[in-house]
């Protein structure tokens, strides 16, 4: 996708596909407001017109302020996604001797945690965050879950794998959730920090590439 007409056209038609507002966020690597803002304005007829999310202005053309990640050349080819997950375990080599269990987050999260889980030698688990059942309100209303597909926490320290922070909201979740679970979330990385963290609940967060805006609005 190369521009934002791009981005409304496909973030209408996965509206159209049926999938939440929070998973097409997911899909498009934005933030939910951004998609839906962007669903807006598609003129799907999937969802009702919303409020102006956050960052909008009073003129109508311009949209929330938010970078979209593309690394759909990475994700499509087995072959460069295997190199990346490579490079993000490489971040996670000086964490901790004892980890043996690496959280993938659904979805883009989770093939990266495979190629992960292999270069540290762990299990692997899976966690789908509450932004893909999210639609409408407060996000907090809603739950995520561990896969009992893969591995469990069982008072482990582990890992945590994402594509994108782009609030830092399912990263922070998915800490919690470990925490609640008895876990020790030692580290997370990331292919793209949009904020530039250096850690979230006390867990550092290492990234492959800080997206840095220059500039005010």
């Amino acid at each position: 996708m190369k521009n934002v007409d791009d981005l409304i056209s496909s973030a209408s038609e996965l509206a159209e596909r049926g999938l939440s507002k929070g998973e097409i966020a997911d899909e498009l690597n934005v933030s939910r407001e951004t998609a839906s803002w962007l669903v807006e304005r598609s003129g799907s007829n999937s969802y009702e017109s919303d409020p102006a999310p956050v960052g909008r202005t009073g003129d109508e053309s311009s949209g929330p302020h938010d970078i979209h990640v593309d690394w759909s050349a990475i994700g499509r080819d087995s072959s460069r996604l295997t190199y990346v997950g490579r490079a993000m375990a490489d971040l996670l080599m000086k964490e901790g001797e004892e980890v043996d269990l690496t959280i993938g987050i659904e979805k883009a999260g989770a093939p990266l945690a495979t190629t992960v889980s292999m270069e540290l030698d762990t299990d692997l688990g899976s966690y789908a965050p509450a932004k893909h059942q999210w639609e409408e309100g407060d996000i907090e209303d809603l739950g995520g879950s561990f896969s009992r597909n893969f591995a469990q926490i069982r008072d482990r320290e582990c890992y945590v794998v994402d594509d994108t922070i782009t609030s830092g909201t399912t990263m922070r979740e998915t800490i919690d959730s470990i925490r609640e679970e008895g876990g020790d979330p030692v580290a997370c990385v990331v292919v793209v920090d949009k904020q530039g963290v250096d850690e979230i609940e006390g867990v550092p967060v290492y990234s492959l590439i800080d997206v840095v805006r220059v500039g005010s609005d």
